[in-house]
């Protein structure tokens, strides 16, 4: 894992599924406690939110790095991205994306899709 990743997320982080996408999730503990209490403030907690956060919390794990930087993925969070040999990870606003490199060209907008969406967005 990068350097700036891994001062990013700290000693510690959560390791979990991306849903919708087929990817994973490096979220800091701090974030992951903000996710978890958006969580537990939903204002339905019927069967489907049941059977979500269930879901949710099978496939999620606590992480670190050993001390050259390298992250092991269980192998039932390997299997959900799809991850076999070359990953990509990418950071976002509040979590860092672990990808199967294939995947991820595969979803990626093309540059005019880009393009307009940033500008509808007024990032340029």
């Amino acid at each position: 894992m990068p350097a700036r990743f891994r001062e990013r997320l700290g000693p510690g982080f959560i390791v979990t599924i991306a849903q919708p996408d087929p990817c994973l999730a490096l979220y800091p503990l701090s974030i992951w406690e903000s996710v978890c209490e958006r969580l537990e403030n939903a204002p339905r907690k019927d069967e489907r939110y049941r059977r979500f956060v269930r879901h949710f919390f099978a496939h999620s794990e606590e992480g670190q790095c050993d001390a050259q930087g390298r992250l092991v993925i269980p192998p039932n969070l390997r299997a959900y991205a799809g991850m076999v040999r070359d990953v990509v990870m990418i950071g976002t606003l509040t979590r860092i994306e672990v990808w199967a490199k294939e995947r991820l060209g595969e979803i990626a907008p093309s540059q005019d899709e880009a393009s307009a969406f940033a500008e509808e967005l007024g990032l340029y």
